[in-house]
């Protein structure tokens, strides 16, 4: 399968749909498993791009199964996306910058392993992002309005590893939280922090009953509880009773 790679600056892309069916699991040319960060099925590297009506799909299938398989890869300045659809299951949406050192040997295999950690700021606008486990990651300031996140099997919706001078990481208002039916209830977290500075907040949101009491999670990095910034205001739905929220999370009376 050949992977898409988008460098142009200054244009808009409309009606596209790319697919693509890597899993991490696989081996590479080179002999080695392709890790994460080399399943991409587009990786965007340009600058000043606008997608619209677009879909970016990776249908490898389930982490458990294929590992980490990555819809859409993004590494660019003022990339915007309308009404478009992310799909995957692991690792589905990546927006750099990666963390500064990898946790294991080839951890960030791939093209962007040895390059400078830039800041990046992404919007998302109306689009619908589907995965399980971990499948919005990443250290961009990422904004997400009116979105649509779907949950196809237990897991995390966010796993951010927002540098520790980046004051805002995933911001997410106006949005919902669904699953498909197969997704057990109370199976699911918004939330876990790929690194120490992770930062999300959401705002005016709907959580379904997929989305666990406790909502957030610490991936048992207790380490990161005083550094961590994960904030929740204004939630509504059958997920959104924040009696069980852990200590470590913000948030203020849920509309239920």
């Amino acid at each position: 399968m050949k992977q898409i790679t988008i460098s142009e600056n200054n244009i808009i892309i409309e009606d596209k749909k790319y697919t693509g069916n890597l899993g991490a699991f696989e081996l590479h040319e080179d002999g080695r498993p392709r890790h994460t960060f080399r399943t991409q099925t587009v990786l965007v590297d340009g600058n000043d791009i606008t997608f619209k009506n677009c879909v970016f799909e990776n249908t490898a299938g389930i982490g458990s199964k294929v590992g980490q398989a990555i819809a859409l890869y993004v590494d660019g300045d003022n990339i915007k996306f309308e009404n478009c659809s992310i799909i995957g299951h692991q690792d589905s949406l990546f927006l750099a910058p990666l963390p500064p050192k990898e946790y294991e040997k080839d951890g960030f295999l791939g093209p962007k392993q040895f390059e400078p950690r830039t800041r990046r700021v992404v919007h998302f606008k109306n689009c619908t992002i589907e995965g399980g486990v971990d499948f919005v990651f990443g250290g961009a300031t990422a904004y997400f309005d009116e979105c649509t996140f779907i949950n196809n099997e237990a897991g995390y919706v966010f796993a951010p590893c927002t540098p520790e001078d980046v004051s805002e990481g995933f911001v997410v208002k106006n949005c919902r939280f669904e699953a498909r039916p197969q997704v057990a209830k109370e199976s699911c977290y918004i939330a876990r922090p790929w690194r120490e500075f992770a930062k999300v907040r959401l705002e005016n949101c709907y959580l379904g009953e997929h989305i666990n009491k406790e909502g957030w999670h610490d991936w048992g990095k207790t380490q990161a509880h005083q550094t961590i910034k994960f904030e929740e205001y204004d939630s509504y739905g059958p997920g959104a009773d924040n009696s069980c929220r852990p200590y470590y999370v913000k948030t203020n009376k849920n509309h239920i």
